[in-house]
């Protein structure tokens, strides 16, 4: 099984790209990242995310992570994601409906599991975690805190639709951890992706907390990546962000999906 799959990870400890913008490409997923302005004051990077791929079963499951106070609580989150690699992509290889079913449980778990919280009360700061899934025509997402994912598709955006996850403040896995709680507080869901082609976004919220607020709107994002290939959108938003002195460091991981099946569509068209 683990042949077929291509695997990234990256935390702002290892590298943190202060002044520099980076789009790199894992198969057909681009990674953008940009450790923010040293002339604002930025000196470190706290971001992280990590991307694995099976081109042969098709999906494509990736975390996105924007920590505080130390980069800390995301190289723990990462690592919890590695020892539990092989369960989680042993789920990740059923049919799409048994995943679908199953994957939420899997990764409440491995953010309940004992010596992972134990691990959480040591760490300087805690982390937002965004988790999205692709599989078949279906985007299922696990929301920690205050990171952003988005489905771009036309059909979508005439009805000023772009946003998957909402935002939520006050949450985070670490020091200050949801899931040491007595009921974790979390958000999840599973959409279906239009037919043609979706692009889905994942980011930091560097990008939509930049001074003068070019990305504030979704809409201003999805106009920026309609017009280029996936590497260059996201390279524009960067450079964008970049001039507008942003402090903030801003991670981006974006793809393309071409969905060919029938989705739903109304009863009396």
């Amino acid at each position: 099984m683990g042949n077929s799959i291509s695997e990234f990870s990256w935390v702002g400890s290892q590298e943190n790209f202060v002044d520099l913008i980076t789009v790199n490409n894992i198969k057909h997923v681009s990674i953008g990242r940009f450790g923010g302005n040293s002339l604002e004051g930025q000196y470190k990077n706290e971001d992280g995310c990590l991307i694995w791929i099976d081109e042969k079963v098709n999906w494509e499951f990736t975390v996105i992570l924007d920590a505080h106070h130390s980069a800390e609580s995301a190289e723990l989150v990462l690592e919890q994601f590695s020892k539990r690699k092989l369960d989680i992509q042993l789920i990740l290889s059923l049919p799409y409906e048994q995943t679908l079913k199953n994957i939420e449980g899997t990764i409440v778990n491995l953010f309940q599991e004992d010596a992972f919280l134990t691990a959480c009360r040591k760490v300087k700061g805690e982390t937002a975690c965004l988790i999205v899934l692709r599989k078949d025509k279906y985007v299922w997402w696990f929301s920690i805190g205050d990171c952003i994912s988005y489905v771009f598709h036309p059909e979508l955006a005439n009805r000023g639709q772009y946003q998957i996850n909402q935002r939520q403040f006050y949450e985070w896995v670490g020091l200050v951890n949801t899931f040491d709680q007595i009921v974790p507080c979390y958000s999840s869901g599973i959409r279906e992706l239009r037919k043609g082609t979706n692009c889905i976004f994942l980011t930091t919220d560097g990008l939509i907390e930049c001074p003068n607020e070019p990305f504030s709107s979704p809409k201003e994002i999805y106009n920026v990546m309609r017009r280029h290939q996936i590497d260059e959108g996201v390279n524009k938003l960067l450079q964008s962000i970049k001039r507008n002195s942003v402090k903030d460091s801003t991670t981006i991981i974006s793809w393309e999906v071409n969905i060919t099946k029938e989705v739903a569509r109304p009863s009396d068209e």
